[in-house]
């Protein structure tokens, strides 16, 4: 990512170019054109991007652009993993003339990169919307985008553009804009859509900076050692981008970071610099929201009176004097100790300055200059995936300092040592990488770790831009042992394995192994020494990795170190037993860490454990589990022996977007699953465990607050165990007697549970219940996840095990007289399409969704047998094959339970994609209409007793008084799910764990 010297934010020489130098690279491919600034360039520059995707053989590549000036008149459309760098004794600018057509209303972009067709649905489902001039077969970039990025080119906007935004980059993984400068002037903004990481980019004029809503896969944005100035409105308007900022500087705008009316965001800035910002610093949105999580570290600011500004209460805080350093600042839910439930707050440590102080030095090293660089291959290596390089690339590094691969595989047998001052380089992690071949026989059979790379003790060693690759079947390898010292960095790396890994021997990954994630039964997943293992006094800056190889036992492993550490933006996933840990080290920070687990070989795995550590921070950090997820997973965080550890803006989560085009139309939809972490944080030695899953602050101190005891709710018994030793429940319902009947989807077991006769199993049939419902007859009705729109059947409980009765889908009609089944808990959240109305000037806000998709009516509905129970027919998608191994998703299908209502009767729900529960109007054809805001906690469940009380399930029971006052708490052994009255007399609540059923009598 990094690739030459660097300034301090905000005064980047305008065309100083960080390539001074073209690398060589035969597979690279230059763009020949007039570059006058008078010439269209567009299809010059568009050629050879479509010429670079097909050179490489792996639809990547790298284009290099030369010093001039490119006038652009159209969007130039960039496919996924295509690098664009500027080459030259100065940067090449793409240039927008004058009232270029096309760019004059709503948002016209001039660069978009792309995404590939990630689901396999043939059309286009939700086409970009910003192509100049517009089409209808353009993909955005998606979850599924990595590597793509640009580097060393400017952007100059002129007059009479007010649509026109510079870059659209929506993109995942290994993705970067760096070394840019953005001269807006008419435009609306320079970066429309933003994702992973921009570094040393600077903004001058336009509306805005950047404008962006949530990334395509859902994560983190960071934004480092950059700057702003001159915008009209604000640097950045934005909302749900998990924006983290480092060293950046916002100077002479109104607003500094505006989140956009009616959402969140989770923003993290360290060492973020406010000069001349006439409004406020940073203006916050729904500022109650669980979701909404605020937080700087050593933000500096003058002529800034405001520093923060909230826009429903309209409070502010303001700063101290005419300079001001903010040493601290959060706003969100703050928990004060494990075990406790935290509340919203707001934290200010502000001190007066008597001047600004010089601004920091840039976060990421800069990397030696072209001139520097020896290319590999002019000293014998070759790279071709076959040619054993090790002695020839240890050779290079023996006797020259920065070493630069290009393109290429570099067969490697044994661990390359890097000298204390190496730098090794690539321009392309996918495309240039270091490869263990299987069963090599330096790295197998029983022994210590035998990296594929290391550095020495106290090094101050650079690797960049490289992939590296230990193979399918080497039990003793490890990628990359890491000794360097604290200003060492380690930037743009990609550990393969995982997902976008090309491959040398052209096999897929799971060639070699029975990909069942079990070691002792295919010996390859989980056999491995981690990939990155960070020890011996190691530590250094780490930034842009991405280490998902599943072979491996870790994707990031720290030990056995005080040296300082700083991870930025580090994506650690697909492992079978731990995504990052750290045992033995102190003095380290992560921001904007994210992990995932995939459903295959993740549904054990952990995503960071923290032993015998401390002195750490994690900030913007995001615990991921993908929606096909069917597992349950206790704790996110695994604290063992460790203390003085400091969250910040945590995020427990298992959402995601999917594509889909069916017969009643495309989108990119999004859906939650049932199985996100039970806990964030599970303390193995304290043995308490944190059920919040979404928090702006807790601090971890050497001597443990002890959370206070949860007093009585009058009038509410103690918590009572029914059953335990489930693999996972829900979907319960009662009967007209109160007999309580769940799901065990897993294993497709319907049981019944009565004070008179305890468990029983009712049905043990293969037919995929989900959620259940009793009509007044006492039969069951059953939704199921088989058939691609579901199906819906019902059975007597009394009734011959074989004997069901199928219910069609019908035309939905008046049932005056029967109760309507709705989810009890929604996701509704931005179906990753642009919500941005240029007309309006308004995005599309999270409640605004939902409201819409409530108020919908659906075709088709379910019909109990004896007619007194209706089920909406909720569109269903499908993700994966059209077969019966997709998964199927819908908001009944997603939903922990039914709530039940008859048409005009007002019922609770939660929508979880807001944090909130509220109470909405039963109407025709399943719609939810006047929508009322209950509370701002909302959760699993919801149920409401007899005398009005309602009771949500969010990490705890809560209680709260028909107004929405809040009474109390009922603390349940195990996280509850679904909640439910039944009983003889109603008077029951029951509650749904994963693997328990409790109960307590209201």
């Amino acid at each position: 990512m990094t690739t030459a010297a660097m300034l301090l934010p905000g005064t980047a020489q305008a065309g100083r170019s960080t390539l001074a130098t073209t690398p060589k690279d035969p597979l690279a491919i230059t763009v020949t054109q007039a570059a006058d600034g008078r010439t269209d360039a567009t299809a010059a520059i568009q050629h050879a991007i479509n010429a670079a995707r097909r050179a490489d053989g792996q639809g990547a590549g790298i284009v290099f652009l030369p010093s001039g000036r490119y006038r652009v008149s159209r969007s130039i459309l960039v496919p996924p993993g295509i690098r664009i760098f500027g080459v030259g004794p100065t940067r090449p600018v793409l240039v927008l003339a004058d009232a270029t057509p096309g760019f004059q209303s709503g948002v016209g972009t001039m660069v978009i990169f792309t995404g590939g067709d990630q689901y396999n649905v043939g059309k286009v489902p939700v086409p970009v919307t910003t192509v100049v001039p517009p089409r209808d077969d353009v993909r955005d970039a998606n979850s599924a985008t990595f590597y793509s990025a640009m580097s060393n080119v400017d952007v100059e906007i002129g007059a009479g553009n007010p649509a026109a935004t510079a870059v659209r980059f929506h993109v995942a993984q290994h993705a970067f804009l760096s070394h840019m400068d953005f001269r807006l002037g008419s435009a609306f903004a320079g970066v429309y859509q933003a994702g992973n990481v921009m570094e040393d980019v600077h903004f001058h004029g336009g509306r805005y900076g950047i404008v962006t809503e949530k990334t395509s896969p859902a994560w983190q944005f960071t934004l480092i050692d950059s700057s702003f100035d001159g915008q009209r409105d604000a640097a950045i308007r934005e909302h749900e981008v998990d924006l983290t900022l480092v060293n950046v500087a916002i100077r002479d705008t109104p607003v500094g970071i505006e989140i956009d009316p009616g959402y969140s965001d989770s923003l993290w800035g360290k060492d973020v610099r406010f000069e001349r910002v006439s409004r406020a610093g940073v203006v916050v949105s729904r500022e109650n929201s669980v979701f909404t999580q605020i937080g700087f570290d050593n933000a500096v600011a003058t002529d800034t009176p405001v520093f923060a500004q909230f826009r429903e209460s309209g409070k502010t805080m303001a700063g101290k004097g005419r300079s001001y350093r903010v040493t601290a600042f959060g706003h969100g839910v703050a928990v004060p100790a494990l075990g406790a439930i935290g509340t919203v707050a707001t934290e200010a440590q502000i001190t007066a300055l008597p001047a600004l102080p010089a601004p920091v030095a840039p976060a990421i090293r800069a990397l030696p200059a072209v001139s520097d660089w020896t290319d590999a291959r002019t000293l014998g290596v070759v790279g071709d995936g076959k040619t054993d390089d090790t002695a020839a690339l240890q050779r290079a590094i023996d006797t020259h300092r920065v070493v630069y691969l290009p393109i290429g595989f570099y067969r490697i047998t044994a661990p390359l040592k890097l000298k204390p001052d190496s730098v090794l380089l690539g321009l392309h992690p996918a495309l240039t990488q270091l490869v263990l071949p299987d069963n090599n026989p330096a790295h197998a059979g029983l022994g210590g770790v035998v990296p594929l790379l290391e550095t020495p003790r106290g090094g101050s060693n650079i690797v960049s831009g490289i992939g590296l690759f230990t193979g399918r079947i080497n039990p003793r390898a490890s990628a990359l042992l890491w000794r360097s010292g604290a200003d060492s960095l380690l930037d743009d790396v990609k550990i393969m394995g995982g997902g976008g890994t090309p491959t040398a021997d052209g096999l897929p990954l799971g060639a070699k192994s029975a990909r069942s994630g079990d070691p002792v039964a295919d010996n390859h997943w989980d056999a491995q020494y981690p990939s990155i293992w960070v020890t011996d006094g190691g530590g250094g800056t780490f930034a842009d990795v991405w280490t998902p190889n599943t072979f491996a036992q870790a994707g990031f492993y720290v030990s056995d170190t005080k040296t300082p550490g700083h991870v930025y933006e580090l994506s650690a996933e697909h492992h079978v037993r731990n995504e990052i840990v750290l045992d033995g080290v102190e003095n380290w920070e992560f921001l904007a860490p994210q992990t995932e687990q995939e459903v295959g070989e993740g549904m054990d795995a952990v995503s960071l454990a923290i032993r015998n550590s401390r002195n750490l921070l994690f900030a913007n950090y995001h615990s991921y589990r993908v929606t096909r997820t069917f597992h349950p997973a206790a704790t996110a965080v695994q604290l063992t022996n460790s203390s003085d550890i400091r969250f910040r803006n945590v995020h427990v989560n298992a959402e995601s977007a999917f594509a889909s085009c069916e017969p009643a139309g495309c989108g990119t939809y999004v859906r939650a699953s049932k199985f996100p972490f039970e806990n964030a944080i599970v303390d193995k030695t304290r043995h308490v465990a944190l059920r919040e899953r979404e928090f702006a602050r807790l601090d971890l101190p050497a001597t443990p607050v002890v959370a206070a005891p949860t007093a009585a709710i009058p009038g509410i018994g103690p918590v009572r165990k029914l059953e335990d030793g489930f693999f996972s429940i829900s979907g319960a319902a009662v009967d007209a007697r109160g007999a309580l009947y769940f799901v065990e989807h897993r294993f497709q077991r319907i049981h019944r549970w009565t004070e008179a006769k305890g468990l029983e199993t009712v049905r043990d049939a293969a037919l995929d219940p989900v959620n259940l419902a009793v009509e007044a007859s006492g039969k069951l009705l059953v939704l199921s996840s088989l058939g691609a729109e579901a199906s819906v059947y019902a059975f007597d409980p009394a009734a011959p095990k074989a004997a069901l009765q199928v219910i069609p889908a019908t035309p939905a009609a008046a049932h005056p007289d029967a109760t309507t089944l709705l989810p009890v808990n929604w996701w509704n959240n931005g179906e990753f399409r642009d919500q941005y109305d240029a007309k309006t000037d308004h995005f599309t806000t999270l409640g605004e969704m939902f409201a819409r998709d409530a108020a919908t009516a659906k075709p088709l509905e379910y019909v109990s047998p004896d007619g007194s129970l209706v089920l909406p027919a909720f569109r269903v998608w499908q993700q994966g094959t059209p077969d019966h191994v997709g998964w199927r998703f819908s908001d009944t299908l997603d939903a922990y339970g039914f709530v039940r209502g008859k048409t005009g009767s007002r019922v609770f729900v939660s929508n979880e994609s807001e944090g909130r529960t509220l109470s909405g109007l039963v109407g025709a054809g399943g719609t939810l209409t006047d929508l009322k805001m209950f509370t701002e906690r909302g959760g699993e469940s919801v149920a409401v007793d007899g005398e009005g009380r309602v009771f949500i399930a969010n990490g705890q029971v809560f209680v709260h008084a028909p107004d929405g006052s809040a009474i109390g708490r009922i603390d349940v052994p195990e996280r509850p799910l679904q909640l439910i009255f039944g009983g003889a007399d109603g008077r029951t609540l029951f509650i749904l764990t994963h693997h328990a059923l409790y109960s307590v009598r209201v």
